[in-house]
């Protein structure tokens, strides 16, 4: 199956007096690189979320971010009695030296750092709900991709089958090309005839014998697009051998180019190279 590396996907979930909220996004890379971002509070399942990040997707630029929120209504305070207690009594020894003390206000207290304390939930149950959480955003991810990749599936299809049109047209008009530099061959042996130059003779029998061998590119430009087609259709991430058999299918219409000795099949080389890119542009987003 073709995945599309680009995708986003979000979600949320409740336990006790939190909602933590997860965030993926994703785009294309070269291999897997994967960046979590979250609070102090939940950092100890940073090694869950990549070990599963990285079961699930495997390749590309992967962001993921959780954070939390306290649920309406379920607001508490608590504080740190004893921070609490030492902060009154520096506070008094201060008051006794001054000569115009002013006591603090509670609001004020409990603004003053380490007297505010969150209560701390259960660490396994939150482990188990982030990872439940993470488990259904990945699969949000995923089928984002799944049908984004059938789009790009579709388009290299297409193009694979423009391509084997052109190598169809390519075959059909070897002949003619065959015909018209056996002409312009035979003409210049005519004029050698009268005035003999082997080396001359030797060169342009070379130049014949490499104008005439592209059939073993327009072969293999048919061999890689069956590779393409049989890749596309397997279960397992394919992207890299797909960039591989775009350089493959390039060289081949680059060699067809250089080799050409007539207007339509230059032509014809042009249009593959066209297509080759197009396709890689698409593979580039593959996974």
């Amino acid at each position: 199956m073709i995945r599309s590396m680009t995708a986003f996907a979000d979600g949320e979930i409740a336990v006790e007096n939190l909602t933590i909220l997860c965030e993926l996004r994703s785009v294309n890379h070269r291999y897997s690189d994967v960046s979590v971002k979250l609070p102090e509070r939940l950092r100890f399942v940073e090694a869950d979320v990549r070990r599963l990040i990285a079961d699930k997707l495997k390749r590309g630029k992967i962001e993921c971010g959780l954070s939390y929120k306290k649920q309406q209504g379920s607001q508490s305070f608590a504080f740190n009695s004893e921070a609490v207690e030492k902060l009154l009594a520096a506070t008094a020894s201060i008051e006794a030296k001054m000569s115009n003390p002013q006591a603090f206000s509670a609001l004020e207290v409990l603004a003053f750092p380490g007297v505010q304390q969150e209560t701390e939930a259960d660490k396994e149950a939150l482990r188990e709900k982030i990872i439940t959480l993470l488990n259904n955003t990945l699969d949000k991810m995923l089928e984002t991709r799944a049908r984004e990749g059938a789009q790009l599936s579709l388009l290299i299809v297409e193009r694979c089958e423009k391509i084997n049109q052109l190598v169809a047209a390519a075959h059909k008009r070897m002949p003619d090309v065959l015909s018209n530099i056996r002409s312009k061959l035979h003409t210049r042996v005519v004029e050698m005839v009268a005035e003999p130059n082997f080396d001359r003779l030797e060169q342009e029998l070379v130049l014949l014998a490499q104008k005439l061998d592209v059939d073993e590119e327009l072969d293999r430009l048919e061999t890689h697009v069956t590779e393409v087609l049989r890749a596309l259709k397997q279960p397992e991430p394919t992207g890299r051998r797909l960039d591989f058999l775009m350089q493959e299918m390039n060289r081949e219409a680059n060699t067809l180019g250089s080799k050409s000795a007539d207007r339509e099949m230059t032509q014809i080389s042009i249009d593959l190279k066209v297509l080759i890119e197009q396709m890689r542009e698409q593979i580039q987003n593959i996974e």
